[in-house]
């Protein structure tokens, strides 16, 4: 039976401080989760019910078992996680000084696994057959995953809903493209061509279509081939803007944040459950953007994924957030 939401991309373990408000050197204890952003979207939709499952690798070590065995629990497929011997499982290290500097270490060098995804190794008729297939910038950064990932947006050709999630992390990318983020606009246009919703924050959607005021990045993603346009401008809500020229602007959802790393990927999971539900545009990011905040609220990124009755309770607290 086809998935309802498969994701492709990153994977790797969260090694999150426990105190806060103080640099790693001087942290002394720490938590270990599942990370990675698609692989946090498949965990947040399997939250909500929905069949779900990830395409990455990682490494043969125990942290490559640790990500096998949390994907289980939380409900998610891991029929798609292969292993690859160029490189540990990430690692990925954060500080945290709420509300709004969360500085991220990422351990990926010289090369993660879930780059190592290779076109013949995908199972193509799964990634067509899905209702939601979602994949990540970072998975252009590096061949061949930049390859598999192009190949399997060209095979499923915008069957169902093909989410791009623009995710410009640049110390992912080769030298060139840190100097000059438009060296990665081509990627990045190849496979908005195949995408039918794109989400990214300001400085992604600067990145995929060098525009950064919100409407005018709305439509240069309209532009380049999505139906579905999704700009989220952080304290000043999110953006939303259909094919047809309709907008939504949603505002933001008050939270007392305590770390602000998984709600990103909150987001995009509830967003792929209100897709899923045929919810209006509105409702369908009001749903989103509450689902990001309660996650902001909490320590991690994969344990904290609501369930839709705590996006619901928080919806009701805040109306003006509709």
């Amino acid at each position: 039976m086809p998935f309802e939401v498969l994701t492709m991309g990153r994977v790797g373990v969260d090694v999150y401080p426990l105190q806060t408000g103080i640099g790693l050197a001087d942290v002394t204890s720490f938590g270990k989760y599942l990370g990675g952003s698609p692989t946090n979207v498949a965990v947040a939709a399997a939250r909500y019910g929905r069949t779900a499952a990830v395409i990455t690798k990682t490494g043969r070590d125990p942290f490559g078992d640790f990500v096998r065995s949390a994907l289980e629990g939380y409900g998610v497929d891991g029929s798609f996680v292969g292993t690859s011997d160029i490189a540990p499982t990430p690692v990925t290290f954060c500080e945290i000084f709420p509300p709004d500097d969360f500085p991220l270490y990422f351990y990926r060098r010289p090369k993660a696994p879930d780059l190592d995804i290779r076109p013949e190794e995908l199972d193509l008729d799964a990634v067509r057959d899905a209702a939601v297939f979602w994949m990540t910038g970072t998975g252009l950064s590096e061949e061949p995953s930049r390859s598999a990932t192009l190949a399997a947006l060209a095979y499923r050709a915008k069957a169902g809903t093909t989410v791009f999630d623009l995710d410009w992390r640049p110390a992912f990318w080769e030298d060139t493209a840190w100097a000059d983020p438009a060296e990665a606009r081509t990627y990045y246009a190849e496979a908005l061509r195949h995408t039918t919703v794109a989400v990214g924050n300001l400085d992604e959607c600067e990145v995929a279509t060098g525009e950064r005021e919100p409407y005018a990045a709305a439509e240069a993603l309209l532009a380049a081939g999505v139906q579905l346009a999704v700009v989220k401008q952080g304290p000043k809500g999110v953006l939303a803007m259909d094919q047809d020229g309709s907008t939504a602007e949603i505002p933001p959802v008050p939270v007392d944040v305590v770390n602000g790393l998984g709600a990103g990927d909150a987001f995009g999971g509830a967003l792929c459950h209100g897709l899923l539900s045929g919810w209006d545009v509105r409702r369908t990011v009001s749903f989103a953007n509450a689902a990001g905040a309660i996650v902001a609220g909490r320590l991690s990124c994969s344990d904290a994924m609501p369930t839709e009755s705590e996006v619901n309770a928080k919806l009701d607290e805040v109306p003006s957030a509709v």
